[in-house]
């Protein structure tokens, strides 16, 4: 039979960069002591009071159609929220509210890419980027992440990717996977570029509420002159511990909220009333749950670092946000594919291999700080064991 393009473009681009992971929970099943450093999974339970306000507006009747955009209380705690963070004046025409982060970003790269156009990207990138993107049929242009700049994207580096078909720059800060978190003056060389250069900005800035202390957020929203050219996704899914919600939302001018309605009308025809008046509370109230999320990611990922860092040639990137640090395991000469596969098999300690957030991680591990302290002092303990055999060392 046949089948689209689109889904031909799309084949190995999903669920199989996360094997390792559906092969330890496979392991966990039949009882294996597994400890799962895989997925960003909020720490914490999501808050009981979103819990609750959800119950309520469902029992209350909000449990009919709603529209493209959004509901009105949503956009318009989202406009109030964004209006005191980034010092400028938005209103509900510069949101729409979609299912989460992910639907958000597919929504803006179809609005503003295409065939034949090419969205320069950093490598490493969040595992699903590549599919985004080779879903409108535009061409990946990776950028590569340097880690002696803290593996944050460079303006330099941009630069010498840019050719007259480029259409797209896709930030991410925090970044998933390394941590980084751009500074206002890396964000200002990169407007900077896309002015010079017609650019779009999409900014994925899902992890803003789980920057750590003494780290700064700055977004390209808060750059009068970027305003035209910047679309910003976001989400409560990190930041309130509600990933099962599937609540985000798109940040943009009025003109491209406009011209990306019709595709979010074609696409779902509006988000479930119940969640958007759950999501309405949650945003106007903050978040009870992410600056302590932030405070034990932190330590978590100091303590893989005191752990692992040096030992037999491994190396840790400290991370200044998120929920992820990482190991650099080349000194074993395996590809972070192979050792996360025989870590898993062997030491029972489930991690993702580089190579899934791109070339610019091969030979690396991202290893998840979601797991409590003392299962990531055990998993640290067995990935030195493990690497002392592979390397005939005392551990």
């Amino acid at each position: 039979m046949n089948y689209s393009a689109l889904t031909h473009r799309l084949q190995d681009l999903g669920g199989a960069k996360w094997e390792i992971h559906r092969l330890a929970r496979q392991m966990k099943a039949t009882g294996a002591d597994v400890i799962e450093l895989t997925i960003g999974q909020p720490d914490v339970p999501c808050p009981p009071e979103l819990i609750v306000r959800t119950t309520a507006a469902m029992e209350n009747g909000r449990t009919g159609y709603s529209n493209g955009r959004g509901e009105a209380d949503a956009l318009a705690a989202l406009a109030a929220h964004y209006t005191a963070r980034r010092g400028h004046a938005f209103g509900p025409e510069n949101f729409i509210t979609l299912p989460g982060t992910q639907t958000a970003l597919f929504a803006a790269l179809s609005t503003l890419a295409g065939p034949g156009d090419e969205v320069i990207v950093a490598d490493p990138m969040y595992a699903t980027y590549e599919g985004l993107i080779a879903a409108t049929g535009a061409k990946l242009v990776p950028v590569a992440l340097r880690p002696e700049t803290g593996f944050r994207l460079q303006a330099t580096d941009v630069a010498a990717h840019i050719t007259p078909k480029s259409r797209v720059l896709f930030l991410n800060s925090p970044h998933n996977p390394t941590g980084a978190v751009l500074r206002t003056d890396e964000i200002a060389a990169l407007g900077a570029l896309a002015i010079q250069h017609d650019l779009w900005i999409l900014s994925d800035e899902v992890y803003e509420d789980l920057v750590f202390d003494g780290v700064r957020f700055a977004s390209p929203l808060d750059l009068p002159e970027l305003l035209p050219r910047t679309v910003v996704t976001s989400s409560i899914s990190k930041s309130h511990a509600a990933p099962g919600f599937r609540s985000g939302w798109c940040i943009g001018s009025a003109e491209f909220c406009t011209m990306m309605l019709p595709l979010s009308e074609t696409m779902l025809f509006g988000s479930q009333p119940f969640i958007a008046e759950m999501t309405a509370h949650a945003i106007a109230a903050g978040s009870p749950v992410a600056r302590g999320m932030a405070a034990r990611f932190a330590r978590r990922a100091d303590l893989i670092h005191g752990r692992l860092h040096g030992h037999a040639g491994l190396a840790v990137h400290r991370p200044e946000a998120g929920m992820f640090a990482l190991l650099d395991i080349r000194c074993t000469g395996m590809s972070g594919e192979a050792f996360a596969r025989a870590l898993l098999a062997q030491s029972a300690v489930a991690t993702m291999p580089g190579e899934s957030f791109g070339k610019g991680l091969a030979g690396w591990l991202r290893l998840s700080l979601t797991q409590p302290d003392a299962a990531i002092e055990t998993a640290c303990t067995r990935i030195k064991a493990f690497v002392s055999q592979k390397q005939g060392t005392a551990a």
